[in-house]
C-alpha cells in the first residue's frame, strides 16, 4: 500500500449539507469521457493489461460451490492464457487480478486456493445485498470473514439512512463496521442506483469516508441500476475533495454492468483525469466484475492474432 490508510474523521454535517450537484454538468462531462481520450495499438495493450490487475474477480450467485470458486481462483492467479502472454512479451510480469470476491461461506476455500499468491480474498458482508439485518449480526459476519482469512470486506450500507437524511446513524453504523474489520480493508457499497439523486450519492460518499472507509463502491451488482459514469464522476470528485481537506486517500470501486474492455478503459480514463495516475493501482481502484476478464483477454488475443475469438473461448474460469 503506497499511502496511509484513511482513519476517518468526526462526522462533519456542515460538509454534508454543503454539497450541491449540477446534474446537467455531470451528465455532459460523463458523456464525453469516451470521446475525449483514446489509446491505440501498444498503448491500448498496456492499459488493458493494467485493467486486468484492477479486477476483483467476483462470483456472488446463489448456486456458488467450492468447485466454481476453485476455478475462479485459478483464473485470478492466471487470468490471461500463457500463449497470449508469451506473444505479448509480458510473461515475467506475473499478472493476476486484484482480488477474488466471494460470499462469507466460501472465504476459506478461496484463501486456501490463493495461498502463496499476493491475490487477496474479499468477502461481501453485512447482510449483502440488502443489508437489512440487525447490526450485531452484520458485525459478527465481518469478524467471521476476517477470522477466515479475508483481507478485504465489502459492506453494504443501510439505504434508508440516506433516504431519510439520517447521517448520524449512517456514520455510526459504518464506523462500527470499520472497527469490526480490524486490519482488513473495508469497501463501503452505497447501492447508488437506490439512493434517488446524485446529491444523495455524494452525501453518502462523504459520510462513508468520514466513517473510515478505505474504498467507496457503487453497487452490489444486484440493483436495477449499478455502476454508471455519472455516479462515478460524483464519487471520485468527493474522493478528491476529501483528500484535499483531510490528506487521506480513499479508493474507488465501480461494480455491476462493466462487461467490456471499452467500458473499463472509459472508467480508467476518468480516474486518471480526475484523480491522477496513483488511482490506477489496485490499492486505490478496483472493478467489481467477472465477464470483464474474458473480454479483456479476448481483446488481447485480437492484438496477437488479428482475429476476434468467440467469447466462450475466454471463459471466466
Amino acid at each position: 500500500m503506497s499511502h496511509e490508510r484513511n482513519p476517518g474523521t468526526a462526522l462533519n454535517l456542515g460538509w454534508v449539507e454543503d454539497i450541491h450537484i449540477n446534474k446537467s454538468a455531470v451528465e455532459r462531462r460523463s458523456a464525453t469521457i469516451g470521446t475525449r481520450r483514446t489509446v491505440k495499438k501498444e498503448w491500448q495493450l498496456a492499459w488493458l493489461l493494467k485493467a486486468m490487475t484492477l479486477i476483483d474477480l467476483t462470483t456472488l450467485a446463489g448456486d456458488d460451490t467450492p468447485g466454481n470458486v476453485k476455478r475462479l481462483c485459478a483464473k485470478a492467479r492466471r487470468p490471461i492464457r500463457e500463449d497470449i502472454l508469451e506473444a505479448l512479451g509480458v510473461t515475467s510480469r506475473h499478472i493476476t487480478t486484484g482480488a477474488v470476491c466471494v460470499y462469507h461461506d466460501l472465504v476459506k476455500t478461496a484463501v486456501h486456493e490463493l495461498e502463496g499468491t499476493k491475490v487477496p480474498v474479499a468477502a461481501v458482508s453485512t447482510g449483502f445485498p440488502a443489508g437489512l439485518v440487525p447490526l450485531d449480526t452484520r458485525l459478527e459476519e465481518i469478524r467471521r470473514s476476517v477470522a477466515d482469512g479475508a483481507k478485504e470486506i465489502d459492506i453494504v450500507i443501510h439505504r434508508a439512512h440516506v433516504l431519510t437524511n439520517d447521517w448520524q446513524s449512517l456514520y455510526d453504523e459504518v464506523r462500527a463496521m470499520r472497527e469490526a474489520c480490524g486490519e482488513a480493508h473495508m469497501k463501503a457499497i452505497l447501492a447508488t442506483g437506490e439512493l434517488g439523486t446524485l446529491r444523495n450519492v455524494a452525501k453518502a460518499s462523504w459520510v462513508a469516508m468520514m466513517a473510515g472507509s478505505d474504498f467507496i463502491k457503487t453497487s452490489t451488482g444486484k440493483e436495477s441500476v449499478n455502476a454508471t459514469l455519472p455516479f462515478t464522476l460524483v464519487m471520485v470528485r468527493a474522493i478528491r475533495e476529501y483528500a484535499s481537506r483531510t490528506g487521506f486517500k480513499v479508493g474507488y470501486k465501480p461494480a455491476g454492468g462493466i462487461r467490456t474492455a471499452k467500458q473499463a478503459l472509459e472508467y480508467m480514463f476518468l480516474m486518471k483525469d480526475e484523480l491522477g495516475r496513483e488511482w490506477l493501482e489496485p490499492d486505490l481502484f478496483r472493478f467489481g466484475a467477472s465477464a470483464l476478464v474474458a473480454d479483456i483477454e479476448r481483446q488481447l488475443e485480437f492484438h496477437v492474432t488479428g482475429r476476434y475469438a468467440a467469447f466462450h473461448r475466454h471463459p471466466m474460469a
